[in-house]
């Protein structure tokens, strides 16, 4: 065989080796795709739900993360009427007497609540009024405010219901507590119900682990929560009346759930166990 025909005829093997080569791995892309296909699903339907709502919710309540930024609104705005109660000017200057002289403005913080539990929300007229009492620049107010989650700088429901969905909460069905919220008040997160009574938001961990899963409503805690104990607290609230807070299991406080595993019986008196001849 002449050498150009030789070497046409190894052109044209190496040639279908690739092509079988390219098919083979074709192929086992195709299984290996099939076979990642379930788990890859099921890790993208869990992703989602770890897209928490705390963005969204500071969002919408004002508070932190991107909201440095105030624009004025008919309802928030330099103008909108905001004093203190002859009440609260008296509170403000018992604040203010825990500091040094001259160092008013270390009272922003417990002034700045003082406000929002006044008006009920924060808005930046309320924030002036409290950096003209302190005698400080409005923006030193304004970067505390901006700071803190628990300053609501859009208005809130009359309960404020803020739901922990942190690792414990979330290991303890605090899923389960979300949804029966939902459910039982017909909003999602970050929104408040039409007749202005509640509120909800999800939060990060409020420091009851050991009483997961939990809620804050305004001041006060619930924990060791099911659904049906959130659906009875919300009844409760819309009645009038507000429940008792702390452990709805049982429990009086965060002892273990299964019961005392040590200090079961009274401790003994001085000189207990000590030798006699000593």
């Amino acid at each position: 065989m002449p050498t150009a025909e030789r070497e046409g005829a190894a052109r044209e093997e190496a040639r279908g080796l690739l092509v079988a080569a390219a098919v083979r791995g074709a192929a086992a892309c195709r299984a290996g795709a099939m076979f990642l296909a379930a788990p890859v699903r099921a890790a993208a339907a869990l992703s989602v739900r770890q897209i928490r709502y705390l963005h969204k919710t500071a969002v919408r309540s004002g508070g932190g993360g991107a909201l440095f930024l105030h624009r004025d609104t008919p309802e928030n705005n330099p103008d909108t009427p905001f004093d203190f109660t002859p009440e609260n000017y008296k509170r403000i200057e018992a604040i203010v007497n825990n500091y040094p002289e001259g160092h008013r403005s270390a009272g922003v913080i417990p002034v700045l609540d003082l406000a929002q539990r006044q008006n009920g929300w924060l808005p930046i007229s309320a924030m002036n009024k409290v950096a003209e009492v302190l005698q400080m620049p409005p923006m030193r107010v304004y970067e505390v405010a901006t700071f803190y989650t628990m300053y609501n700088r859009k208005p809130v429901g009359k309960y404020h219901i803020q739901i922990c969905t942190t690792t414990p909460c979330m290991l303890r069905d605090s899923d389960g507590i979300l949804e029966a919220i939902q459910k039982k008040l017909g909003i999602q997160v970050g929104e408040t119900t039409p007749d202005k009574l509640f509120t909800l938001v999800e939060v990060e961990c409020l420091g009851a682990c050991v009483n997961a899963p939990m809620v804050q409503i305004n001041d006060n805690y619930y924990e060791d929560l099911t659904p049906k104990d959130m659906e009875d607290i919300i009844d409760e609230l819309k009645a009038g009346r507000v429940p008792k807070p702390g452990p709805r299991s049982g429990r009086f406080s965060c002892e273990p759930a299964g019961g005392l595993t040590s200090l079961t019986e009274p401790p003994k008196g001085p000189g207990f166990g000590v030798r006699a001849d000593l």
